[in-house]
Order: structure tokens, then C-alpha cells, then sequence
């Protein structure tokens, strides 16, 4: 288990810390870093970012004369599409860290001991309704995992929203200390799946996350494809969280995993539940 770096824990874990907290979680902040990580002078970070965080760079495309700037190497392509099981109704949106949580008849989810209501998560509360006895799967991305992510099912979609906020970020340490997923900078897509229900994915942003760069080729009445890239995020960990109206059986095979810290290891593109429309 990776430990929380000796910043991240000052952050969090000391007065000073959360006073220094009320500057650099602002989105200007995140502005100003996200022009540096694009500058050239960036890719002086990248050797250190790869051997630090164990990233294997053969799975990458890696344009003629190498990255342009690191968050060009952040937010790089995958060389081969991952594959999809053909009878997949619902797979993982994202590699990352996944925590599974059931929604009470209050209408609130819990994650590393912090409480949120799904209306205060959508600022919505008719469509915070539809969730009351369903589940969330919260999708955690640490900095050394791919961040593109994909459409987790198929449907029309219906609509989508971004809200500003704040950036935290997402490390344990925040989330316990910080209401982090209602305070940060979040956008999210509703849609209407057949087999599921209407579902909702949300993309959170993270302290130097301040960008979540989604299609722009989607509009209220277009349709969503399972496995298509729904977007990517810049650098930083980052989360998305899926909701859904109902509790379905996850995997086996995901749910008797080894878990890191209480979450558990996904790949892109891996089968959540099967072909739930014949269960």
C-alpha cells in the first residue's frame, strides 16, 4: 500500500496545512500549473513521473520526437483498443481503484468515512430521487494510471452538466478530512440505458486537475456507445463515479480480488456485471 506523501499528509493533517489548503485547492491554481505542464520545459518531468510510478511506456503510442509537453505524455493513448465483451452491459469506465457502495433509502453514500447525499453530489434533487435504493461504484484514479476513460454503457443520453467547484484532491487523506466529491469541479452525463435504467457517470477533477476535457462531438439527444472515449483528465488523481438505480451483482471475479486499502484494482473496459438484461 502506497503511503500518502509527507505534503499530502501537511495538507491535510496540520492546521497550516489547511489554511495553505484554501489557496491551492482554488481553480487558479490548477490554471496556472496546467500552463506550465503544457509548456515544453514540462518533459524534463517525465523520465522521473515513468520509473516513480512503475508505468510501462510500450503500452503507449509515443508521437515522432517524443511528447510535446508532460501533459501530453499524461493524458497519451493506449497503442491497442482495449476489448469489450460482447455480452457486457456495464464495464469499468476507467483503470483505477473501484469502491462499491449501496445507496440507503436517505439517499446517502458513504466513502472513507465521509457522508454525501446524492442531491448535494448532483445539485439535483429530482434526479438524486432515482438513485434512493440503488448503488455507486466510485472509480479512484491515482496519477500513474491511464486517464482516458470511456463510456461505461450504451444509451441516449439525456443530458449533461458541470459544476464548479473547488480542487481537492482525491487520496484517502483528502476524502476523509474534506467533503471532496460535492466541493470539487465535477461534470457529469445522464443516460438512458435499456437494460439499466438512467445512469449517471461523473467525472470529479483534483487539486492541479482543473481541466476535464470531455467530447464535444455529445449533445442532449445523442448516444452514448459502450467502450467509446468519453474524455480524459490532466494531470493529477482524478475520480469518476457511476450511479445507478438499481443494485446489481458485480462481477466475482472483480469482487474477490486483492484490495489496495479497501478498493479494488479495474482495467478499462472490463465486464462489471455480464448481460444483466437477461438476469
Amino acid at each position: 500500500m502506497r503511503k500518502e506523501s509527507a505534503a499530502v499528509r501537511f495538507l491535510y493533517g496540520t492546521k497550516l496545512g489547511r489554511v495553505l489548503l484554501k489557496v491551492f485547492t482554488t481553480p487558479m491554481i490548477s490554471k496556472v500549473s496546467a500552463v506550465f505542464l503544457s509548456s515544453r520545459a514540462s518533459r524534463l518531468f517525465i523520465p522521473g513521473f515513468v520509473k516513480r510510478n512503475g508505468i510501462n511506456i510500450e503500452r503507449f503510442v509515443v508521437p515522432k520526437g517524443g511528447y510535446r509537453s508532460f501533459n501530453d505524455f499524461f493524458t497519451r493513448k493506449l497503442k491497442e483498443k482495449f476489448r469489450i465483451d460482447a455480452n457486457s452491459t456495464l464495464i469499468c469506465p476507467c483503470d483505477g481503484l473501484l469502491t462499491i457502495k449501496k445507496i440507503n433509502n436517505d439517499a446517502i453514500i458513504e466513502a472513507k468515512n465521509s457522508k454525501y447525499s446524492i442531491a448535494e453530489l448532483l445539485v439535483d434533487n429530482a434526479l438524486a430521487t432515482r438513485y434512493s435504493d440503488g448503488m455507486a461504484l466510485i472509480f479512484r484514479l491515482t496519477p500513474s494510471h491511464y486517464h482516458r476513460y470511456c463510456y461505461c454503457a450504451s444509451g441516449n443520453i439525456i443530458r449533461q452538466r458541470r459544476i464548479n467547484g473547488i480542487l481537492h484532491c482525491v487520496r484517502p487523506i483528502a476524502v476523509r478530512s474534506q467533503k471532496v466529491y460535492t466541493q470539487n469541479s465535477r461534470e457529469y452525463t445522464v443516460m438512458k440505458s435499456h437494460a439499466l435504467g438512467v445512469i449517471v457517470q461523473m467525472e470529479v477533477g483534483a487539486m492541479l486537475v482543473g481541466k476535464i476535457t470531455n467530447s464535444k462531438e455529445c449533445h442532449p439527444k445523442s448516444i452514448a456507445i459502450i467502450g467509446v472515449e468519453k474524455g480524459y483528465f490532466e494531470y493529477g488523481g482524478s475520480t469518476i463515479i457511476v450511479l445507478l438505480e438499481k443494485q446489481y451483482h458485480i462481477s466475482r471475479d472483480i469482487c474477490e480480488r486483492k484490495k489496495i486499502n479497501g478498493e479494488i484494482p479495474v482495467t478499462i473496459g472490463e465486464s462489471l456485471t455480464g448481460d444483466i438484461s437477461n438476469a
